[in-house]
């Protein structure tokens, strides 16, 4: 059963780890804080830090300013692990569990506060919060609207795909495909034909979600 807690909370995953989602999420943010459209980052689950959130300073570097008082008050980073793994894992290595209810609270509490919350997950769709729960289930339990980051390197159209039609299936709504151009060295080949071939196939497919071209800072 969903439990649809705010409908301006919109979950940021990507395709595979290390494609770019805290880099996409902080420029996200930045751009709809200019438009006017108070916005703020919060970090699902962080692993390898013990303090404070790396994904967390990496979004207020990017949007250009500090940390802010919901992050000194531990709301934007309400689960934080020591080891640099799955969440599942992590949790298992630190011997205590996750604390779901620790983070809807803090989620919604920001959601009151500002006009957008955008939560970004740890890895990709697939990754698994505990033994049992798969991130792509806890967004669709939350009935979050979803922005999938996507980039332009070999092998993304495949899991682009993959991770739509999970999404489909699940019922998630989508709110937009993030394509990412960051970090540069990318074949331009590759990436021109990719970044045409995912707009024409959300175009068909996703017709009411959005194509966010992310560009290098």
């Amino acid at each position: 059963m969903k439990t649809m807690i705010k409908d301006n909370v919109i979950f940021v995953s990507g395709i595979d780890t290390n494609i770019g989602k805290s880099y996409a999420t902080g420029y996200l943010a930045r751009e709809w804080n200019r438009c006017g459209r108070r916005t703020i980052t919060q970090k699902l689950i962080q692993t390898g830090n013990t303090d404070l959130s790396e994904d967390i300073e990496r979004h207020r570097h990017i949007m250009g300013c500090g940390l802010l008082p919901e992050d000194r008050e531990g709301l934007t980073m309400p689960e934080i692990f020591t080891y640099p793994c799955s969440p599942h894992l992590a949790a298992e290595i630190d011997r205590r569990e996750i604390d779901f209810d620790k983070i809807r609270c803090a989620t919604e509490t920001l959601a009151d506060r500002y006009d957008v919350v955008l939560l970004e997950g740890a890895g990709g769709l697939m990754v698994p919060l505990t033994r049992d729960l798969l991130t792509i289930d806890f967004v669709a339990q939350q009935g979050y609207s979803l922005i999938l980051v996507t980039s332009g390197r070999l092998g993304s159209i495949n899991h682009t795909l993959l991770s739509l039609e999970a999404v489909e299936h699940r019922g998630i709504r989508l709110h937009s495909l993030v394509y990412n151009l960051y970090p540069e060295g990318e074949d331009k080949i590759i990436q021109t034909d990719t970044m045409e071939y995912l707009q024409t196939y959300l175009q068909k497919h996703f017709p009411g979600a959005e194509f966010v071209i992310v560009p290098c800072l």
